[in-house]
């Protein structure tokens, strides 16, 4: 089946070995990776702020097992969004039209996402027109005049000055549909994997994109095992799969499954791109074994109703269908999963599609999966997206389910801005204020972009005590700027400069040694636009 996950309106835009043999092999397969790295000429390592992992994470990233580890052998979780757009006919991410880019990819980390997924047609880095857009939000000005690539250049660099990994995924060949293979609607084999290498030498230096995602959504005719070098998308991704490390040792491989056309495949149905279960008997063969990544895609009733959806048994049937589509490849020390798309509209407990949402998420955090979730965009037809329809304010229901996979954020200053550390003592009985407790609590503010018509923040409310806060309110001065997008809380203009935040119902509680962080963008209305006076009450 064809799924369409994009909405077209608008700026036109989807396993018996002894125990002491097996420790024997871990070691020998940690001692590979070291060596191979130690002979192989890589750059220099680079370390990136991941403000999501809470880590400083070197660079670049290989696999041991199931595991995806950085230079150091740190394990490493990927948590990511689709940002669509660039494989559509604008040959842009989407939402430009209404958000600078700067902004949005500053909210994708606040929220706690460390990776973007960005997908791209063949067509539209071969283009040299980009559309949809505003050119005076911002810095989009930075925008104008440049072609899709050179487009996609500043928002990973961007990306890289937030602490944002990036995976590039080729979406489509052209910009009208996902093909059911890795050639076709006009374009060979040889554009798709020539398109790659000129993608991993333009970007060989440039740490933060850690991967290829070889080719979205193989379906319909695509087979796996089957050893039709026209269809076998196994054989074709270890073509390419090569030929891209072979200018660049660095990035991590990330095959996708088929949807069909496996020998010997137990389930009737997948996913588009979903079906990982000839891995087992017919591997994919890189030349360098510990770059690899497998990826399925998994959807629920909301985008189509696939049968077992229906059966009695539902839903404690999804957990054995994901073990044999495709985590068997983790649990079995295979390889590394990346569940490269899933999302969905509804998030409640309920409703068919708001069950299988919860399952699949509590499926990937006790697994340890990383993940990309689809999408960041409102404007995908059957799913919606992370961000709601007006591109600024995020579902809070839908990132209240994801935040089961997201870490604590912790606060750093990409930008060389010097964090604000104040720790603040209510005055005794302030006038109008909630009655102070005893508790002490700690702010820090960072600004994290800055550019000149504006500015976005984050505040870390730390409980450095042993007595937990039940509820808590935070109040602060901008003169000369105004909010115009915010998260994690409620943030209420008093008057003209005051403004006073409330947490959401989920993050009222700060246990003991434990942080809330909120957020907001603002837009700038004179020079004097920092955040002054911060107070904040524990209640």
């Amino acid at each position: 089946m064809q799924i369409n996950k994009y909405m077209r309106q608008a700026p036109k835009n989807k396993q018996k070995k002894l125990l002491f043999h097996k420790k024997i092999l871990i070691l020998l397969a940690a001692l590979v990776t070291f060596l191979v790295g130690s002979m192989t000429k890589l750059p220099t390592y680079n370390q990136l702020d991941v403000a999501s992992a809470a880590i400083t994470m070197q660079l670049p990233l290989s696999t041991l097992g199931p595991k995806i580890v950085d230079a150091r052998g740190k394990v490493v979780l990927l948590r990511g969004v689709n940002w669509f757009g660039i494989e559509t006919e604008a040959h842009v991410p989407h939402g430009l039209w209404r958000r600078d880019y700067k902004e949005m990819l500053a909210q994708i980390r606040k929220l706690g996402y460390n990776l973007i997924r960005l997908p791209y047609s063949v067509a539209a880095l071969r283009s040299p027109n980009i559309s949809s857009i505003d050119f005076t939000i911002g810095n989009n000005a930075e925008l104008q005049g440049k072609s899709p690539l050179q487009v996609m250049d500043l928002i990973i660099q961007e990306a890289e000055h937030q602490g944002l990994l990036i995976l590039l995924d080729s979406h489509r060949l052209n910009d009208q549909r996902i093909p059911e293979l890795w050639y076709g609607d006009g374009f060979t084999e040889l554009d798709w994997i020539e398109t790659w290498k000129m993608l991993a030498e333009r970007y060989k230096n440039q740490a933060n994109v850690i991967g290829a995602d070889l080719k979205n959504e193989p379906h319909g005719q695509a087979s796996w095992g089957t050893n039709n070098l026209a269809t076998d998308w196994r054989l074709a991704a270890e073509r390419a799969g090569d030929a891209i490390l072979s200018v660049n040792p660095n990035w991590l491989i990330v095959v996708e499954g088929v949807e069909k056309n496996v020998p010997g495949q137990k389930l009737p149905q997948h996913w588009q791109g979903g079906n990982l279960e000839g891995v087992k008997r017919y591997p994919v063969r890189l030349s360098r074994r510990h770059k690899l990544v497998y990826s399925p895609h998994e959807y629920g009733p909301g985008v189509y109703n696939q049968p077992y959806f229906s059966e009695p048994s539902f839903p404690k049937n999804l957990i054995n269908r994901w073990q044999t589509g495709f985590n068997y490849i983790s649990s079995e020390n295979i390889a590394p999963i990346l569940i490269g798309e899933f999302g969905g509209r509804q998030v409640d407990t309920s409703s068919k599609e708001g069950i299988w949402h919860n399952e699949l998420v509590k499926y990937i955090r006790q697994n340890n999966l990383s993940f990309a979730y689809w999408s960041w965009n409102p404007n995908s037809i059957d799913t919606g997206g992370i961000l709601l329809d007006d591109w600024q304010n995020y579902d809070l229901p839908k990132q209240e389910l994801l935040s089961q996979l997201l870490p604590s954020i912790e606060g750093s200053n990409n930008d060389g801005e010097i964090g604000k550390d104040s720790n603040i003592r209510t005055p005794p009985n302030p006038p109008s204020r909630p009655t102070p407790s005893p508790v002490q609590l700690k702010v820090t503010t960072d600004i994290y972009s800055n550019w000149e018509t504006g500015v976005c923040y984050n505040l870390k409310i730390t409980n450095q005590t042993n007595t937990k806060v039940s509820n808590w309110q935070l109040r602060f001065r901008m003169n000369q700027a105004r909010i115009n997008n915010s998260w994690n809380a409620n943030f209420k203009q008093q008057g003209v400069t005051k403004y006073i935040v409330t947490p959401l119902d989920w993050g009222r509680v700060i246990e003991p040694n434990q942080s809330r962080d909120i957020g907001f963008c603002a837009n700038k209305l004179g020079s004097d636009y920092p955040v002054s006076q911060i107070e904040v009450i524990p209640i």
